[in-house]
């Protein structure tokens, strides 16, 4: 004798997707909107959810509600979170396709239902096409690499569920399934027990990954400027004493420029501080041009700005700031600046980053005093 009967177990599959439902929409309205996806998320299982209660209440509602409405309700729950997951990776919508196929499912369903009752071809149906919808959704996401826990936990579920829904399909077409699907058959107790275990961990894998996305986030706040995503200057510190670590190691140098938009208050008081940030934007823009992967750039004040250049003599490191300033194309359209460039390169491996950051300032404002838009190295 089971412990559960499949109308529990149903009963139970429905409540769970409510409590993770409730769980991210709690999640939509305190995570930053750059996070998306939530709330289709958070639909898709309620829908989830009111389809396992009526589904569980069949024999004591009219089939129509019973039967039809929770498929529909099925079928919508798993679309709308296909659609959370496309907004979550910020791919576009075709809403179009896919609501044709369920209009198609739904007369098809009813048809089978109430018109000519096929119950084996309206289960394989049913399952076939929660299978289509599953199955797709784990190729969606593990299209957007890196495959994290998270990502893995989610796909892996919707994965299973999927081969749930396509064996189902196989006991269908070989008549070895039973027709009512709340009976007592250990076959249908197995399938809605898997089910609700594989809607579960899906929950929490999506919970997981848009944990993943804050923490993302959070860390890009801490180390990117939110202006112009330059490196802020205490992470960009904090890779430059790395760089002088392996430095000692290697023997080889390590190369700073510390570069200076010339006249850059005059910008913000002519045309006001929105052109001025459009320079900034466009400054950083134009320097990443000439950067190698390696090569670190970091903003050290309003107009003011840090190159890293590992493994880079002085010389080496001259050429780079001559043909960044030499190619600095904002200059032709107002509002616009030049940039006056510091270059200076660690002289051995004892020497503190204090050091070498008070050369590289030294020779940006010889460049300065020498009539700006021009290098000096130091």
């Amino acid at each position: 004798m089971s412990l559960f009967d499949t109308r529990t177990i149903f009963l139970l599959c429905g409540f769970m997707g409510g409590l993770m439902a409730l769980v991210l929409y709690s999640l939509k309205r305190n995570y930053p909107p750059s996070i998306r996806g939530l709330g289709e998320w958070s639909t898709s299982l309620m829908l989830l959810f009111v389809a396992g209660v009526i589904t569980a209440l069949r024999g004591r509602i009219p089939d129509l509600v019973a039967i039809s409405v929770s498929n529909l309700l099925f079928f919508g729950g798993l679309y709308w979170s296909y659609v959370g997951t496309q907004r979550f990776f910020g791919q576009a919508q075709r809403h179009a396709p896919w609501l044709a196929v369920m209009a198609v499912l739904t007369i098809a369903h009813f048809w089978l239902t109430f018109v000519q009752e096929m119950l084996l071809a309206r289960l394989i149906l049913v399952n076939l096409m929660g299978a289509v919808f599953m199955g797709a959704q784990a190729l969606l996401i593990r299209r957007y690499p890196p495959m994290t826990v998270a990502k893995g936990m989610a796909m892996g579920s919707l994965a299973a569920a999927t081969a749930l829904q396509l064996f189902r399909v196989w006991l269908a077409a070989s008549q070895n399934l039973d027709n009512n699907i709340l009976g007592p058959s250990l076959q249908h107790q197995i399938y809605a027990a898997g089910f609700a275990l594989s809607i579960l961990l899906y929950s929490i894998g999506l919970i997981l990954m848009a944990t993943e996305m804050l923490r993302a986030e959070l860390e890009m706040l801490a180390t990117r400027d939110s202006l112009t995503n330059a490196l802020t200057r205490r992470h960009w510190t904090t890779l430059f004493e790395s760089e002088m670590e392996r430095a000692k190691r290697t023997g080889r140098s390590v190369a700073v420029l510390a570069l200076d938009l010339d006249h850059f208050k005059s910008v913000n008081d002519t045309y006001g501080h929105q052109a001025g940030d459009k320079v900034l934007v466009d400054f950083v823009a134009h320097i990443n041009r000439y950067l190698r992967q390696n090569d670190r750039l970091g903003r050290f004040g309003g107009e003011e700005f840090i190159l890293l250049l590992p493994e880079t003599s002085r010389e080496q490191a001259r050429n780079v700031a001559e043909r960044i300033r030499a190619g600095l194309d904002i200059a032709s359209d107002k509002p616009s600046c030049t940039v006056s460039i510091g270059v200076t390169a660690t002289h051995n491996g004892n020497e503190s980053i204090d050091a070498v950051l008070a050369r590289a300032d030294a020779a940006m404002y010889r460049a300065k005093d020498g009539g700006r838009n021009r290098v000096e190295t130091g």
